[in-house]
């Protein structure tokens, strides 16, 4: 495992003092399906937006190791899953492909404002058609003299309802296969893109999901991130990035849901006796610790991998098969061990589970990865 230096742990505990904040009111928001401008204003403060970006920027400097260090902090103190799920998407979705992949120019424009929360990013990806199969996306964009014209629709766009800024990956060879994709930066108030009514969903229900539509939206030639058709490129590196930063906040959730269940199993007697002393009870909890443990063992051993340039193509996947369905069980068995009061909205668990089946599903479903893993494997 990483040992952590002084600095990184200092850099954790400073999110600390914003928890309070950040929490108050966390059910209410669920239950609302509300993202709270103000809760954002406090991530902003925080500073963990910037975590990862160059000081030229406003960013912190910190590496892959560092950030997803402080954001299993964000992840453990923080009980709105959505609001953390919002910050990985802005800073995933939008300012890593800025910084690896941007011109000098679009990061003097726009890296700023993405590490200080002002400007909110998103990424549009997904299809009707063509949800996990993103070489069959149908957006297509084609070139008019110093433009690009967009036309399509993307679905599942989480942050959209609020987001300023979006990366787009749409098809500019129709059959340029992984070539013929390319990644453009488009401003919200484009001409010809409409962002969608937010679509209500079984969790994460305080970061908002959306639609978006282009009809002709006329994007500039030096807003494409990387060169055209690299938007593959683009898309494999910033999935990587997704994948590492938004488990390891459900690795920080998931310590914490194992810690309330250990004081719970202490507390709560039945028939004389506290629960935790029921075999079947313990079970429920030793797995949990292993699943937590096993889960933030993959994805920072694959995280420094990826920092050593290893190819990691099969330990993401794996990776992020673990932490999801290792995060689904813990909040099950989180519900059973609490019994009737876990079954409520009150206590925040169920809000957990809802939460962590969308886990399964996002960034590649859990049945992509089986199949990723096997097609490494030859078959």
């Amino acid at each position: 495992m990483v040992k952590w230096t002084e600095d990184q742990r200092d850099l954790r505990d400073g999110l600390a003092q914003w928890f309070t904040a950040l929490n108050d009111g966390h059910l209410e928001r669920d239950k609302n399906a509300v993202f709270d401008g103000d809760k954002w204003k406090i991530i902003r403060e925080s500073g963990i937006l910037s975590l990862p970006f160059e000081e030229q920027w406003g960013g912190l400097g910190q590496d892959l190791l560092t950030t997803m260090y402080v954001l299993e902090g964000l992840g453990h103190g923080s009980r709105d899953g959505g609001l953390s799920f919002s910050v990985t998407t802005h800073m995933v979705s939008t300012g890593v492909p800025l910084q690896r992949f941007g011109s000098a120019d679009l990061k003097a424009r726009y890296l700023p404002g993405v590490c200080d929360g002002t400007t909110i990013g998103a990424h549009a990806i997904s299809e009707p058609d063509s949800g996990s199969d993103a070489l069959k996306m149908r957006t297509t964009a084609r070139r008019e003299g110093d433009r690009w014209i967009l036309s399509g629709s993307k679905t599942f766009v989480s942050n959209a309802p609020v987001a300023d800024l979006f990366v787009v990956y749409a098809r500019t060879h129709p059959d340029g296969g992984p070539l013929g994709i390319t990644a453009f930066l488009v401003e919200r108030d484009t001409p010809g893109l409409t962002v969608g009514k937010p679509i209500d969903k079984m969790g994460l229900k305080t970061s908002p999901i959306a639609e978006l539509f282009f009809d002709e939206c006329a994007v500039p030639a030096a807003n494409v991130i990387g060169r055209p058709g690299a938007g593959f490129l683009v898309l494999d590196h910033v999935m990587k990035w997704e994948i590492l930063c938004s488990f390891i906040v459900n690795v920080g959730e998931m310590q914490h849901r194992l810690e309330r269940c250990v004081d719970y199993a202490k507390q709560r007697t039945q028939f004389g006796k506290p629960i935790g002393s029921f075999q079947s009870i313990a079970n429920k909890i030793v797995d949990m610790k292993i699943g937590v443990e096993n889960a933030r063992r993959w994805l920072y051993e694959t995280a420094s991998r990826l920092m050593n340039n290893e190819n990691v193509t099969v330990d993401v996947a794996i990776s992020k098969l673990l932490a999801s369905e290792a995060n689904l069980s813990s909040a099950l068995a989180a519900v059973q061990i609490f019994g009737g009061n876990g079954y409520m909205a009150e206590f925040g668990l169920e809000r957990d589970l809802r939460n962590a089946v969308g886990g399964t599903i996002y960034s590649g479903t859990t049945d992509i990865q089986r199949n990723r893993v096997a097609a490494m494997m030859g078959l």
